[in-house]
C-alpha cells in the first residue's frame, strides 16, 4: 500500500480497483468473504498462498449506508440487526467480490486491515442490493449529492413503499438471543444430547474450536463453544504476539474456508468432563457450569472432523470413541486419520511409516498362539486373570485397553473388590475364548504382559465391556500414536460414557468406606476352639476358597461373616510342598498344589467341619458343585493318599478308599511305580512283626504326657550306654554356654531345625523346631531330650551350636500297649489322663517293648514298688488302668493282640472286675466302647 501513498483519492481507488481484479484474476478465483459482521460489513480474504498458505483477511466497511448492529453478551441486538445479517449473509458468503477501497481506515483488532468502500457480486452492486431490500439506509451526505447518492436514495424510498427489510410495518420477529453459555451446561446437554440443530457457525478460534449460534427450535438463539468429537486440532495465535503451533494457523483457515457463517448441523454429544479420573469429585457437590461442549458440526459435505483428520490438520481423540460410537461416525475418523499418517501429511510429515509388522501383530510372548480357548483359574484383581491352556500351561493376561480400581488406594479399594468379585462369579472355572491383543512393556513396577480380549458363554460377550459398563473399571486413555489398544476400543468408550451418564460405580462420586479385613479364625488354637461346635451345628457352609496353601490345604473365606479359616482335608495326606527355597518338594507336591489351585482357586463351594489342628487349622471335608469332595478326588488323581488313622472314622472312608485303589490300580501320579504283587508280599512280614517279640525289659523314665489330638507321651531310657549321665553334662555345659552367648540379631529359625529354646522354668534345652510363624514372632518346639512341647517367642529362641548336637535326643514317643484310654468325648476322660500322670509322670519304670510302630515305642508299664508284679508277671500299669474303668482293650490301633493270648486274657479279667465293681466309665453299667 505504500506504492499508492502519493496518489489522488481517484487514482487510488482506481489502483486498488484493478489490483484487486488482477489478484483474483491471477489465482482463478475471486476474492471471497468468509464473514459478515453485519448487515453492512464483510470479511474478505484471498486465495491461499503458492504453498498453501492461509491469506491474509481484511475487512470491507460499506460506504454511505448503515445496518442495524448485532448484539453480544453486554448489550442486544438492534431491531432487523440479525435479519440484516442474514440477507448479507446468504448473499455474499462464499461468493468472488469485487471491491473498491475509497478510504482505508484504521487496523481492526489483531491489525486487520479495514477499508471503506464497495462491491460486486457477478456484477451484482452489493450496497444497491441491500437499500432494495430494505436492509440498509443512506447516510445523510454533508457534501453535494452525487448521481449514485440519488440513485440510492431512490432505492431506499421503493424498500420503503413496498414494507421491505427493516421497512415492514408489522416489526422484526421477537427472539431471544442467548450470547453466554448455558448456566445449567448439564440440564441443556441432557436435554439435548444427540439431537441435529440448525446453527451458524460465527467464528472459528481454531481448526476443531467453534462458536457456534443454535437456532433452537423453539425459536431463540443460543451461542455455544463446540470442540469437534474425535479431533483436536493444533492451537491458533488468537491475538497479536502470540505464536501459532505447527500447523495451527493452515487448520483454522481449513475450518474457516467451509464452515465459517454458514449454515451447518450440529450434535451436542458431551461435556469435556475428565471421565478418565472417575473418583474425582466436585467440592460445591453441585456440577460446574461448562465452557465448552463436545460436538460434530455437519458440513453439507459431511462432518468436518473427519475431513481435518483425513488432511492430516487434527489429531485423533480417542476417549470421545465412547460417545461417538453411538451415532455411527468413529471407524471413519480413524481410518481417516490412518490414510493421513500413512501420507504423512502435515502433522504426520516426520513420523515414522507403519511397521509392517507391529508388535501387537507379531505373536504373543515367547512364540506363544495369540488366540486360544482355555480355564479362568485365578483372578489376581479387576483386570488380570490367569488362565489354563489345553496344554495344561497357564498364562496370566491383561484386559486389553481396561484399567481396574486399584486396592491399595482407599478410595477404590471397595470398587477392587467389587471389581474383582465380578470377575470371580462371571469367569472363574469357565471356557473363555483369549485373543491376544498386544504385549504391554514392562514400565516401572509393572513386569511385561500380555493384554488381551476375553470372551465368554454362548454370546462371545467382552468381559471387559461388563465391566466397564457396570463402573467397575475404566478404559486406558492410550497415547495419540499407540495402536497398541483393544479391539472393540469404541465399545468400551460407549460402556464408560453409559456407566459415567447412570452414575455406576466408580463415577457415582460417592466414597465408599474400605472393605474390612476379614476375622482369621485360624490364628490361634483357642481362637478355633470357640467356633469348632457352632460350625459342625451348622453342617455344610458356603464359602469360597481363598487360597490354596498345598494340595490339602486352603485358605477359606466365609464370606456372610466375613471371616477366614485354615482347612486341612481330613482323611488324606497330600506331600508338602516347599515353602522358601531352602526347603524342598516331596515327590509330586507341586503338582498336588498345582492341581488344588486349578480346581478349586477362587471356587463356590461347601465346606464341612470334623475338628481343629493344634496350630487353629480346621480338619474336615471341601465339597465343590455340591457333590464332589475334594479330599476323594485328590486321592483318585493320586496326588494325595489316605491317611487310615483319622481316615476310619469318616463317613467318606469307603470313598476314600476305593478312590486310592483306583489310583493304584491306574498307576497314577504317586503311584506311577506301584507294584501290587511286591505289596501283597511285603504285606505278609506283619505277620511276622505282628507276633510276640522276645522280652525286652527296660528302665525308663516318663518325662512327658500328652493328651491334645490322641493320647501319648515321651520317656527317657536310663540304660542306653550311659547316655542319661552323658545327658547331664551336657545340660551343665548347655547352662554355662548360654550364660556367655548371646542371640544373634534377626535370628529366624524354620521348621525342622535344631535349636536351644528356653523354657518356662528358665532354663535352655535342646528343641526342634515343629514350626515357625515370622509375624507373630513365635515358634512351636519340641524339647527333644524330654518330650514336650511348648510355644516359644523368637527372643528365647538360638541356633544350636554344633558342639551339642552329638548326642542324640533322648525323649522317646511312647504309647500304651494293648489298650487305650477312654475318648476325649467321655466325661472319664480327665480322670484317665490324671490317673496315669499319678502312676508314671516322672517316676522309674521298668517297660517291656511289645511293638514299635516307626518311631513310637508301643510299651507295657510296670512298677517295680508294686508288689504284685511279684507275684504276676503280667502285672502293669496297662491293666491296672483297664481294672480302673479307665482304659479300654485297643483291637483297632494293636493289631498284634492275637499274639499275647496271656495278656489277652488279663485285660478281658480286667475288662469284668470293671463292669462287676461299677469303676469307671462302667460307673452306669455296661457302656464299654464299640470296637
Amino acid at each position: 500500500m505504500d506504492q499508492t501513498a502519493s496518489l489522488t483519492a481517484p487514482d487510488r481507488k482506481k489502483f486498488v480497483t484493478i489490483l484487486s481484479r488482477s489478484f483474483l484474476s491471477h489465482l482463478n478465483l475471486s476474492s471471497t468473504a468468509p464473514g459478515v459482521i453485519s448487515g453492512d460489513s464483510l470479511v474478505l480474504r484471498g486465495r491461499p498462498g503458492p504453498q498453501g498458505q492461509p491469506p491474509k483477511e481484511r475487512i470491507l466497511h460499506l460506504a454511505d449506508v448503515t445496518s442495524p448492529r448485532l448484539g453480544n453478551a453486554s448489550r442486544e441486538d438492534e431491531a432487523w440487526a440479525y435479519e440484516a445479517r442474514e440477507f448479507l449473509r446468504g448473499l455474499a458468503v462464499g461468493k468472488e467480490i469485487a471491491f473498491t477501497s475509497s478510504h482505508q481506515l484504521p487496523p481492526g483488532e489483531g491489525d486487520v486491515p479495514r477499508d471503506l468502500g464497495n462491491g460486486e457480486i457477478n456484477g451484482v452492486d452489493i450496497t444497491n442490493e441491500l437499500l432494495l431490500n430494505g436492509w440498509a439506509k443512506v447516510k445523510d451526505f454533508k457534501r453535494e449529492p452525487t448521481e449514485d447518492d440519488h440513485r440510492r436514495r431512490d432505492l431506499e424510498s421503493e424498500a420503503k413503499a413496498a414494507g421491505r427489510g427493516q421497512w415492514n410495518p408489522h416489526g422484526p420477529q421477537a427472539r431471544q438471543v442467548i450470547y453466554n453459555m448455558p448456566l445449567d451446561s448439564h440440564s441443556f446437554i441432557t436435554e439435548w444430547k444427540g439431537k441435529p440443530l440448525d446453527a451458524i457457525v460465527e467464528s472459528v478460534r481454531d481448526g476443531t474450536t467453534l462458536r457456534v449460534r443454535l437456532l433452537m427450535p423453539e425459536g431463540e438463539h443460543q451461542f455455544v463453544n463446540i470442540t469437534l468429537a474425535g479431533a483436536r486440532s493444533p492451537r491458533a495465535a488468537s491475538k497479536q504476539g502470540e505464536t501459532s503451533e505447527p500447523w495451527g494457523d493452515e487448520a483454522k483457515f481449513y475450518s474457516e474456508s467451509r464452515l465459517l457463517q454458514r449454515a451447518v448441523k450440529v450434535q451436542l454429544l458431551s461435556m469435556p468432563t475428565a471421565t478418565a479420573t472417575p473418583f474425582q469429585t466436585n467440592g460445591s457437590g453441585a456440577p460446574a457450569a461448562a465452557s465448552i461442549f463436545i460436538g460434530t458440526v455437519l458440513h453439507p459435505a459431511g462432518n468436518i472432523a473427519e475431513f481435518l483428520l483425513g488432511a492430516g490438520l487434527a489429531h485423533l481423540v480417542e476417549w470421545h470413541s465412547g460417545m461417538l460410537a453411538a451415532y455411527g461416525g468413529s471407524e471413519k475418523l480413524r481410518a481417516a486419520d490412518r490414510s493421513a499418517r500413512e501420507k504423512r501429511l502435515c502433522l504426520h510429515a516426520n513420523t515414522s511409516a507403519p511397521a509392517a509388522i507391529s508388535r501387537s501383530a507379531s505373536g504373543a510372548a515367547n512364540g506363544a498362539a495369540r488366540a486360544f480357548e482355555g480355564i479362568v483359574t485365578r483372578v489376581w484383581s479387576g483386570d488380570q486373570v490367569s488362565v489354563a491352556t489345553k496344554d495344561g500351561k497357564e498364562r496370566r493376561v491383561q484386559l486389553s485397553s481396561t484399567r481396574g480400581p486399584k486396592l491399595s488406594d482407599p478410595k477404590q479399594a471397595y470398587y477392587a473388590q467389587e471389581a474383582r468379585e465380578f470377575l470371580r462369579r462371571k469367569l472363574i472355572g469357565k471356557n473363555v475364548k483369549i485373543h491376544i491383543d498386544f504385549i504391554r512393556p514392562r514400565e516401572g513396577e509393572y513386569e511385561e504382559r500380555e493384554s488381551a480380549t476375553i470372551r465368554y458363554g454362548n454370546q462371545n460377550t467382552n468381559i471387559a465391556e461388563q465391566l466397564i459398563e457396570k463402573g467397575l473399571a475404566g478404559v486406558v486413555r492410550h497415547k495419540r500414536d499407540d495402536e497398541d489398544r483393544s479391539p472393540d476400543y469404541d465399545k468400551l468408550m460407549v460402556a464408560e460414557q453409559t456407566a459415567a451418564a447412570e452414575s455406576r460405580g466408580i463415577h457415582s462420586g460417592k466414597e465408599q468406606p474400605a472393605p474390612r479385613p476379614p476375622l482369621n479364625l485360624s490364628e490361634a488354637s483357642s481362637r478355633a476352639a470357640q467356633f469348632l461346635n457352632g460350625f459342625k451345628r451348622l453342617g455344610r457352609i458356603p464359602a469360597v476358597v481363598d487360597y490354596v496353601a498345598a494340595g490339602s490345604r486352603f485358605k477359606i473365606f466365609l464370606p456372610k461373616d466375613n471371616q477366614v479359616l485354615t482347612l486341612v482335608l481330613g482323611g488324606i495326606r497330600a506331600p508338602r510342598t516347599a515353602r522358601n527355597t531352602s526347603e524342598k518338594s516331596e515327590p509330586y507336591g507341586v503338582e498336588a498344589s498345582d492341581f488344588a489351585t486349578r480346581r478349586y482357586m477362587q471356587r463356590d463351594v461347601e465346606i464341612e467341619i470334623e475338628t481343629t489342628d493344634k496350630s487353629g487349622g480346621f480338619i474336615g471335608a471341601l465339597y465343590l458343585n455340591k457333590n464332589e469332595n475334594a479330599a476323594v478326588t485328590l486321592v483318585s488323581e493320586g496326588l494325595a493318599t489316605v491317611h487310615s488313622f483319622s481316615a476310619d472314622t469318616l463317613p467318606w472312608a469307603k470313598q476314600l478308599y476305593d478312590a486310592e485303589d483306583e489310583a493304584k490300580t491306574a498307576k497314577r501320579n504317586i503311584w506311577s511305580d506301584y507294584d501290587e504283587a511286591a505289596v501283597k508280599e511285603a504285606e505278609l512280614e506283619p505277620e511276622e512283626d505282628n507276633s510276640a517279640r522276645k522280652a525286652e525289659y527296660i528302665d525308663v523314665i516318663v518325662s512327658d504326657v500328652r493328651d491334645k489330638n490322641g493320647f501319648s507321651f515321651s520317656v527317657q531310657i536310663l540304660n542306653t550306654e550311659g547316655r542319661i549321665a552323658s545327658l547331664a553334662q551336657l545340660m551343665r555345659d548347655f547352662s554355662n554356654h548360654h550364660k556367655v552367648t548371646a542371640s544373634p540379631p534377626g535370628f529366624v529359625p524354620k521348621a525342622g531345625d535344631l535349636v536351644s529354646a528356653k523354657f518356662s522354668d528358665g532354663a535352655w534345652y535342646r528343641a526342634k523346631i515343629r514350626r515357625a510363624s515370622p509375624v507373630k514372632r513365635e515358634a512351636e518346639v519340641t524339647f527333644i531330650d524330654y518330650g514336650n512341647q511348648d510355644t516359644i517367642g523368637f527372643a528365647n529362641i538360638r541356633p544350636l551350636d554344633p558342639k551339642f548336637r552329638a548326642l542324640p535326643g533322648q525323649a522317646h514317643d511312647a504309647r500304651l500297649s494293648f489298650v487305650k484310654l477312654v475318648g476325649e468325648e467321655s466325661e472319664y476322660r480327665q480322670e484317665a489322663v490324671d490317673r496315669f500322670r499319678q502312676l508314671c509322670e516322672g517316676r522309674k519304670l521298668v517297660a517291656n517293648v511289645d511293638q514299635k510302630e516307626g518311631s513310637t515305642l508301643h510299651l507295657r508299664l510296670i512298677d517295680p514298688a508294686d508288689p504284685a508284679t511279684a507275684e504276676d508277671p503280667l502285672a502293669s500299669i496297662n491293666a491296672d488302668l483297664v481294672r480302673e474303668g479307665l482304659a479300654s482293650v485297643d483291637r483297632k490301633g494293636c493289631k498284634y493282640l492275637g499274639a499275647y493270648p496271656q495278656v489277652i486274657k488279663k485285660l478281658q479279667d480286667a475288662v469284668v472286675g470293671a463292669k462287676r465293681d461299677r469303676l469307671g466309665m462302667f460307673e452306669f453299667g455296661d457302656v464299654e466302647e464299640d470296637e
